[in-house]
């Protein structure tokens, strides 16, 4: 289902395969740079589509052409498969 917290080795050989993210204060982090900020915006609008399908909300912040990503499942306690997938699907989108 996806709400299990992952172990620290699960979620290290996870990373192999997720290009840019790495783990920050037990989340999920990774920074999106974009060439100007409607492509940021863009971005964004395209993620929100697959994050609410999903369910799975990340904690974001946007500055003009930059975005700060960060997935964790809060009623977990950590990173879960959701916040793996999450973040594929986000790569797979920039």
């Amino acid at each position: 289902m996806g709400l299990e917290k992952l172990s620290l080795d699960v979620i290290e050989n996870e990373l192999k395969n997720l290009a840019g993210w790495s783990v920050v204060d037990g989340k999920l982090h990774k920074d999106f740079q974009f060439d100007d900020f409607i492509q940021a915006f863009g971005f964004m609008t395209r993620a929100a589509m697959h994050i609410e399908k999903m369910n799975h909300h990340p904690e974001w912040y946007n500055v003009y052409n930059k975005l700060v990503i960060d997935l964790t499942t809060h009623d977990a306690g950590g990173i879960t498969n959701n916040d793996i997938k999450l973040a594929k699907i986000l790569n797979s989108l920039s």
